[in-house]
């Protein structure tokens, strides 16, 4: 049995939740969404935090969330897309667990992302998502124990993040 988190980092649309929450299935263990238990606690959409009470608030609230994770049992965790960039919680990833990039192509991701489903993808165009990948994209690659390349659909990245993770063990 793994004896640690396993955190999934990488751009909105390369497929961390949906991988995330099956690959927590296949092991046995819970399953977290960062962005879910943010607007859980807020009572409110990742929408409406950013718009209402700012990006700021919102990654705070993330490290708050990292941080009610310390002493619980193992679990996967889907993080945000912007988590990783701030420094404090990559060090409670480190510090508490394993980090796998989940790592797709750009053309992959603007051809599958719905707009209205990812509001907080810096201004909703897909320019911006250009942007905030290339901003990104560096920081998910430096926190990461290990990188997952899902350019080749859904069950062969299923399977080889469950194997990825089953010989952690």
């Amino acid at each position: 049995m793994l004896n640690m988190h396993i955190f999934l980092v990488g751009m909105a649309g390369a497929g961390k939740t949906s991988l995330g929450r099956r690959l927590a299935t296949n092991l046995n263990l819970p399953f977290m969404d960062t962005d879910q238990r943010v607007s859980e606690i807020m009572g409110m959409s990742v929408i409406e935090i950013f718009q209402t009470l700012g990006a700021p608030f919102f990654r705070n609230a993330e490290t708050g969330v990292l941080m009610e994770l310390i002493g619980k049992p193992p679990c996967v965790v889907s993080t945000g897309g912007g988590l990783p960039t701030v420094k404090e919680n990559v060090l409670l990833m480190q510090n508490h667990g394993i980090i796998i990039h989940i790592d797709r192509p750009l053309d992959q991701i603007l051809s599958d992302i719905k707009m209205e489903r990812r509001p907080t993808l810096a201004g909703g165009s897909y320019e911006n998502v250009i942007d905030q990948y290339n901003e990104r994209i560096g920081h998910y690659k430096a926190c990461a124990d290990y990188r997952l390349d899902n350019s080749h659909g859904f069950a062969v990245g299923l399977q080889t993040l469950t194997q990825m993770v089953e010989g952690l063990e």
